[in-house]
């Protein structure tokens, strides 16, 4: 990457041109373009003198002035080492205009032709990523802005943010062996379970169910949510512990009270139904709580023990489509105890 350091007034976010002390009149301008004229200045100078038309240009509101200005230029000077920063230029000026689609030619413009440049500290290429992430609805292109932020500019940017979003990236194409592999390096995080991203609710969760449910058997799954709930209150009006125990889920399989949260450390249980069974007198509703609905059910249980009688038991349509034979059947999530709330 081609790094250059430019004058130290420059902001390269927000262009802050109300800083400059750019005079507004036209004859302030007929100098300066005569001033471009002259083959003997230096390319600093000539910077000076472009970035000087642009911001007059800008504070006037000739933003069409500006942009048809700055694409010349670059047209007519194709080895102007600032180039990339003439055309970053034009794409804020572009988005701020809510023309994000050309905004988008000319951010991706840049960082196919142009060499990268350091302008007060900051990477134009890795600002014109950010830039299309915000406005870019194509799915491959985000993977490949995504994947360029990973490989390019891992100190710029949080990786483990990064990997998540990626792996959502290639949820919505379809591709689920590279969400997978997204995953499983988001995980490889130090900071994969505590990360808080704007936007993402549960991120570790998520990755963690998806990874650890991809590579289980999920026999423990059943067709419809009718077969599910038949079958459980079957095994708890015989007694049943050991087919309980085979029917709730492998992965992530929670007990916890209602103001507990499912990714607490001490939410996650691998106990034996047969622990609670032996001597109790185990009932259930006849019915469904009136709160299920087609994606999630509970069933209301009592008589485990004398400290919390009441059970609900959790079921849950399973969301996996990346296995056709998997996806829509049910799962038992998970226990609540105590009466709901």
């Amino acid at each position: 990457m081609r790094i250059i350091q430019i004058f130290l007034f420059i902001c390269f976010i927000t262009f802050s041109f109300i800083s400059c002390s750019a005079k507004k009149d036209d004859s302030g301008l007929s100098e300066l373009y005569e001033m471009l004229n002259d083959e003997n200045i230096s390319s600093k100078t000539r910077y000076g003198i472009v970035n000087r038309i642009a911001n007059i240009l800008h504070l006037d509101e000739k933003y069409n002035e500006m942009i048809l200005f700055l694409t010349d230029w670059v047209e007519t000077h194709p080895d102007d080492e600032y180039n990339s920063y003439w055309l970053y230029m034009v794409a804020i000026d572009y988005q701020k205009q809510n023309a994000d689609k050309i905004a988008e030619y000319y951010f991706e413009r840049i960082l196919s032709f142009y060499p990268d440049l350091l302008v007060g500290g900051q990477s134009i290429h890795l600002s014109c990523l950010e830039h299309l992430i915000q406005i870019s609805t194509d799915e491959q292109n985000r993977i490949s802005y995504f994947k360029t932020l990973i490989n390019n500019f891992p100190s710029s940017v949080s990786i483990t943010e990064m990997y998540v979003r990626l792996a959502l990236e290639y949820e919505k194409e379809g591709e689920w062996e590279e969400a997978f592999k997204a995953y499983k390096l988001f995980l490889e995080q130090p900071d994969s379970s505590t990360i808080q991203i704007p936007g993402i609710h549960d991120a570790y969760q998520h990755a963690r169910r998806n990874v650890d449910f991809a590579k289980s058997p999920k026999d423990w799954t059943f067709e419809s949510l009718r077969e599910l709930e038949g079958a459980v209150k079957k095994a708890i009006a015989a007694y049943d512990w050991r087919s309980l125990d085979k029917y709730r889920t492998k992965v992530n399989f929670f007990a916890m009270s209602w103001k507990s949260n499912e990714t607490d450390a001490n939410a996650q249980e691998s106990f034996s139904m047969r622990n609670y069974m032996r001597g109790n007198r185990i009932r259930f509703n006849p019915n469904l709580d009136e709160s299920s609905n087609a994606n999630e059910a509970y069933l209301r249980t009592t008589g485990w023990n004398t400290y919390i009688n009441v059970w609900y038991f959790y079921f849950r349509k399973i969301n996996f489509p990346s296995d056709p034979e998997i996806h829509g059947r049910w799962e038992w999530a998970g226990i609540y105890f105590g009466e709901k709330m």
